[in-house]
């Protein structure tokens, strides 16, 4: 479970940090637009309006995407640990079958033991 913790741990820190590059890349842009405007107010602020409704749906195709990845990658870990539980499962069930196994013939020896 360690390993399974660790990737996920992972996976929210590529997402956050993807989304804070996404943040900040947006804000930057939006300051050097106002800075370098070389229109009247009511434009630039029609214009910083446009393209933050265009950053908002960037942001949200892109978190769904994040969100999609990281669920496909939770799946499928969750799938490998249930292949391997099974795995294991079944080695220890063939491992106690061998003991029982041994188990009777060492009793069966017993009683023959016993009776001689």
């Amino acid at each position: 479970m360690d390993n399974y913790d660790q990737q996920t741990g992972n996976i929210a820190k590529y997402v956050w940090s993807f989304l804070v590059g996404v943040l900040l890349g947006g804000v930057t842009g939006a300051m050097a637009m106002l800075l370098l405007a070389p229109q009247s107010g009511k434009q630039t602020r029609d214009q910083i309006r446009q393209q933050g409704i265009e950053l908002r749906e960037q942001t949200v195709k892109t978190v769904e995407g994040a969100v999609t990845q990281a669920r496909g990658k939770a799946r499928q870990i969750t799938d490998d640990v249930r292949e391997r539980a099974g795995e294991l499962q079944q080695r220890g069930q063939d491992m106690l079958d061998e003991r029982r196994g041994h188990l009777s013939e060492a009793l069966k020896d017993a009683g023959k033991a016993v009776e001689a």
